[in-house]
């Protein structure tokens, strides 16, 4: 059934092949978070949100039990303020049809997934979804696990299982591609400049630097 192409151009993601799921970016769920600086995970996931609303990809929005657990983190909510999270019971995403029909709605068979904590809310509905045909793709960097082993493990578990690992700003240099690009360079810039430290911080001054010579 499987058919990932894990080579080749073909294996790389484009602002018009892929969908991105967000699964449990909630208060509860980041209260456990062990492997990763929670505030780092928080910046991590906005830039993806960030990202993906740059690029134009559908991104879909799911909570767990948000009465108890707290609503979807508000800069994740900012990026998208119209659009209401599939709240669940289920801890495998995938066996929630809104959110199945919700990507399959996007007619893209490459999925790209981040989730509060790996080791379940990732890796349950990502393992289901390659076994349906789905190219996935981890973004391991907006995504987190109640320890650093248990993080670990669910990669692991996931790259074992076909999954192609990936940090949130690989995927924006994936969809960008080219800086000849120059229709998105504006919001693209100012992306890097809020959520990619140091290397914002660069392109910030060489942007400064370049509107003094023009």
């Amino acid at each position: 059934m499987q058919t990932f192409t894990k080579v080749g151009p073909d294996a790389l993601l484009t602002p018009e092949n892929c969908t991105l799921l967000l699964i449990d970016h909630q208060p509860s769920q980041l209260a456990n978070v062990n492997s990763h600086d929670p505030a780092m995970v928080i910046n991590n996931v906005t830039g993806l949100a960030k990202t993906a609303k740059v690029y134009g990809v559908p991104t879909i929005l799911t909570t767990i039990n948000a009465k108890r657990g707290g609503e979807i983190f508000k800069q994740i909510q900012a990026v998208f303020p119209d659009q209401k999270p599939i709240d669940r019971t289920f801890i495998n995403s995938w066996e929630d049809r809104r959110v199945v029909e919700a990507v399959k709605k996007t007619g893209r068979k490459k999925l790209v997934i981040a989730s509060l904590w790996s080791e379940m809310c990732l890796a349950q509905p990502a393992i289901h979804a390659m076994g349906e045909g789905y190219d996935v793709y981890i973004v391991t960097d907006a995504s987190g696990g109640v320890s650093a082993e248990a993080h670990d493990m669910a990669i692991r578990r996931l790259v074992a299982a076909g999954a192609q690992p990936i940090t949130w700003l690989g995927m924006a240099g994936e969809l960008q591609r080219d800086w000849a690009r120059t229709e998105r360079l504006g919001e693209v810039a100012q992306l890097l400049v809020d959520h990619a430290g140091a290397s914002g911080a660069v392109l910030a001054r060489e942007l400064e630097n370049e509107a003094k010579r023009s």
